[in-house]
This record gives structure tokens, sequence and C-alpha cells, in this order.
């Protein structure tokens, strides 16, 4: 609470005003009139490769490429250095994984510790660079050298480049190729499998239990984005003010694992404030219409829930069950966490049984 108009009589009497916040008095629309799209979750064959081929990427073998032009899905060996318009180099175009240069970088032509790099790599197609680059790099061929001529993003995370026209002087000097060998019985079994059909069909399961679940999450968002927009009610500052630092500790512990300092850190937040601000408002709404509907519905998170819970997060990630138990049973604040997440899914199941779903 927040105490207002206090007053006070020496040895009679003292009153003042006690303002506190209350939960809204959340009345819902009829939502049977909704209807919503839900996305057919499918898996091609080019899926299943794909992700085979991601467990032999520990066995591939580069080898050179042998004249002709650099195609998407090849690892280019080349120099490069990169430029601002005004003919200063930037502080920061040490290449990216994969990217394979020599580059000599600087910052109103001043050269700076550590800013000269050599033979790094980079994958055409992984999209590890800046827009533009990968793309004007397509169809070098080897001792080729070109400058490429870009534009960095607005959002570019080095405040200084934002925007900033930039000229790329590239030399190729090797064309590499991933070899990967046959998948076989024996490598299958290395990796865990019975046998390579085995390995497929538990490939085509779990990718087809992942697409299932992405088309389930896009749809109740769309789902509650849409309830929201329908059901306007107040919210209390608080719960928004504490949704917001949630949030802002969760984006905090990304932004240090990608190395952002303090000063990026608040750099970040004060240009993103505004959808933080955004963001906080529409879950606490999202999070108080779930727990109306949930009462609504009479629905319960049990110790059985909780049980199937543990075993499907084993089942999709892999995890032994009981090591899996130990770290929600172990955590009375992790336990409650995927209890509330429990009583969501089965919120959501009632939910599409009052819309029409296509």
């Amino acid at each position: 609470p927040k105490f207002e108009n206090m007053k006070y009589e020496s040895g009679n009497s003292v009153s003042f005003d006690a303002l506190v916040e209350i939960f809204p008095e959340v009345e819902l629309k009829d939502m049977s009139g909704l209807s919503f799209t839900e996305e057919k979750a499918d898996v091609a064959k080019e899926d299943i490769d794909n992700t085979i081929k991601g467990y032999l990427a520990s066995k591939a073998e580069m080898k050179e490429v042998e004249g002709g032009a650099l195609a998407n899905g090849q690892f280019a060996v080349l120099n490069f250095e990169g430029e601002k318009e005004d003919g200063s180099r930037p502080a920061n175009m040490k290449g990216e994984e994969f990217l394979v240069i020599d580059f000599v970088g600087s910052v109103d032509g001043v050269e700076f510790d550590g800013g000269k790099g050599e033979n790094h790599s980079l994958e055409l197609g992984s999209g590890q660079f800046i827009p533009g680059f990968e793309e004007g790099m397509v169809g070098m061929k080897k001792d080729e050298e070109k400058v490429i001529e870009l534009t960095f993003p607005e959002d570019y995370q080095a405040q200084d480049l934002q925007g900033a026209k930039v000229k790329f002087h590239t030399k190729l000097l090797e064309i590499k190729e991933k070899s990967f060998p046959e998948m076989t019985e024996e490598i299958a079994k290395e990796l865990g499998f019975e046998s390579v059909s085995d390995m497929e069909e538990k490939t085509k399961k779990n990718l087809l239990d992942q697409k299932q679940r992405q088309s389930k999450e896009k749809l109740h968002q769309e789902i509650l984005e849409t309830l929201v927009k329908e059901n306007a009610f107040d919210v209390p500052q608080t719960l928004i003010d504490q949704q917001k630092n949630h949030i802002q500790e969760d984006v905090k512990r990304n932004l240090a694992q990608q190395g952002f300092n303090e000063q990026m850190m608040d750099e970040y937040f004060a240009k993103w404030n505004e959808d933080i601000d955004g963001k906080a408002v529409f879950q606490v709404k999202s999070g108080l219409i779930l727990d109306k509907l949930g009462k609504d519905f009479g629905v319960e998170a049990s110790e059985e829930d909780f049980t199937a819970k543990l075993q499907e997060i084993a089942d999709s990630s892999g995890i032994p069950l009981e090591q899996i138990k130990g770290y929600y049973t172990g955590d009375a604040k992790m336990k409650n966490n995927l209890m509330y997440a429990v009583r969501e899914e089965k919120t959501f199941d009632k939910i599409r049984e009052k819309v029409t779903i296509k």
C-alpha cells in the first residue's frame, strides 16, 4: 500500500489513507464466434535427410574444390578488408565463425589493438555475416578480387556502424566443400540407434513432434492476441512493472552470453523500452485472461498431469526420466512453474473446444 493524507495528533490519534492496487474484474466476451487456422505439421524427406546429415557433421571432411565458382553451401577461404564510405575502417570487422579471412580494422583511419586477423572461414548460406555479404561472394573464383558494397542494418549492435555504408575489399583464396560419409549401420549404432531404419523412424517422429509443438504454439499465440484485443480491462501497474523486470532479466542474460557490456545493454534497453513495455502489458493481460478461463472451466493441474508432463519432456529431449524428475522435484519453484504451464495447456484444450479451428 501507499500511505497518503497522514494526520497525527500527539497522544490522541492517527489517521491516513491507504492506497492499494487490486486485481481487475476480468469479464470476457463470448468466444464461440472466433475462428482460427492451425498449420498442418508435416515432415518432408529433405527434413529427415538434413537432420541425419547433421548427425554426420563430426565425421565430415573439408575438401578443396578445384575450378568453378563459389556456390551456396561451400566454404570460402578469403582475404577481406571492410571500410566505411568515408574510407575509414570499422572496429569490429572481424570475421564470424567459418569466415576465413585476412583483414585490417581501424576506426576513422586508426587501427586498434587486436584489429588484424588471418585465416577465418565462412560457409555460404549460413547467414553468419551481415546481409548481402555472402550473396556478393557467390560466383567468385579462386584468387579473384572483388569490392562488395553494403550497408549495415539500422539495428546493428555496434551503434557507430548502424546504417553505415561499407566496402569489403575481398580476395577469395580457396573454395572448400564438406564431404559427408555415407550413413551405415555401424555409424547409426555409434550414434545410439539400433539401426539406420530405427534412426530414420525416430528422427521423423521427433521432427513431427517438434513441428506439431511449433504449430500449436503459433495457434495459441494467435488465440491470446485475439482474446487480449477483444477484452479490454485495466491492469495494475505493479504487475506490469514486475513482468517488465522479469523480461529485462531474461534479456540481460541472453545479451551477456552474446558479449554485451553494461553500456551496450543500456543502449539496447533505451532503444527497445517501448517494445518491452508492450510485451509486459500483453503478458500480464494474457495471463489474467488464461487464469480467468482456467477458473471458469474448472481446470486443475494434478500430480498425474505433472508425471505425464515429465515423461513428455523426457521423450522429446532424450534425457532419462529420473534425471528430469530430479530436476523438477528438487526445486519447488521449478515444479510450480511447470504445473502452471500444464494448467495453461489444459486451459487451451478447453478454449479449442469453444472456438472454431480449421
